[in-house]
């Protein structure tokens, strides 16, 4: 049976964020980079990968470390949203590669110093009391987790510091609060001159990572900046890594 125009159009509203003019403000206000995404198509890319695995899962908490302009952020958000329910907790001490120098961040722009401008940036996109911004190091962060009353994690996106011992910090943090079907995505999987360079572990990492396949299952998208989908096996994953 066909959908009547009215009924589509409530549907649309009630529960499906992603429409033409709200991916317009996505590529115009939250900046992707990396994400194999095409402005001129309105393509997410790896963002519609975010979004339809926050569907798929429905997951109560997604935690993110790390963005330039908060797009993959926001694509999980938007899931969160559609979804009814969840909450996000999105890490980033708002370095700037100017400020900061590069000892601090690569790509960093400082977008998140202003907490009115952060609300009023997640506002745009209608996620604001679903997002909850921690500005600090993660290394600053998950000392203060349980303090903080923080659910387990089900989702999650890692792009923070890319030096190996950072991101293998970054994981193993997220894995310790983990559970089995935790996901857990790792951005900058494909750039291989960062890693020959050793100004990024990611790629790294995520092999360390394969030679566990009792521990984890991996799926790597090597297209634009790359990232890969890391689905943990079993619970309590973390007591097979020493500290």
């Amino acid at each position: 049976m066909s959908i009547t125009l009215p009924k589509r159009l409530a549907f649309e509203q009630e529960g499906f964020s992603l429409t033409p003019d709200l991916l317009r403000e996505v590529f115009v206000q939250a900046r992707p980079f990396g994400h194999h995404e095409d402005a001129k198509t309105l393509n997410l890319g790896f963002g519609f990968l975010y979004y339809g695995l926050v569907r798929v899962l429905r997951p109560q908490h997604v935690l993110v470390i790390g963005s330039g302009y908060g797009f993959s952020v926001v694509c999980l958000a938007l899931g969160l949203k559609d979804n009814g329910k969840g909450q996000l907790s999105f890490i980033d001490p708002s370095y700037s590669l100017l400020k900061n120098g590069p000892f601090k961040t690569i790509g960093g722009v400082g977008f998140w110093d202003d907490p009115d401008r952060v609300r009023a940036h997640f506002r745009r996109f209608g996620v604001e009391e679903l997002v909850t911004h921690y500005k600090k190091r993660s290394d600053e962060f998950f000392p203060t987790y349980g303090e903080l009353g923080l659910p387990p994690i089900d989702v999650a996106f890692i792009d923070g510091s890319h030096a190996y011992k950072d991101v293998r910090y970054d994981f193993l943090q997220v894995l310790a609060r983990a559970r089995k079907n935790t996901y857990i995505f790792l951005h900058d999987t494909n750039i291989y001159i960062r890693e020959i360079l050793q100004h990024a572990g990611v790629k790294k990492w995520l092999a360390t990572l394969r030679r566990q396949p009792e521990l984890f299952e991996i799926v790597d998208f090597p297209f634009s900046s790359g990232v890969a989908l890391v689905r943990v096996r079993q619970a309590q994953a973390a007591k097979q890594f020493r500290p």
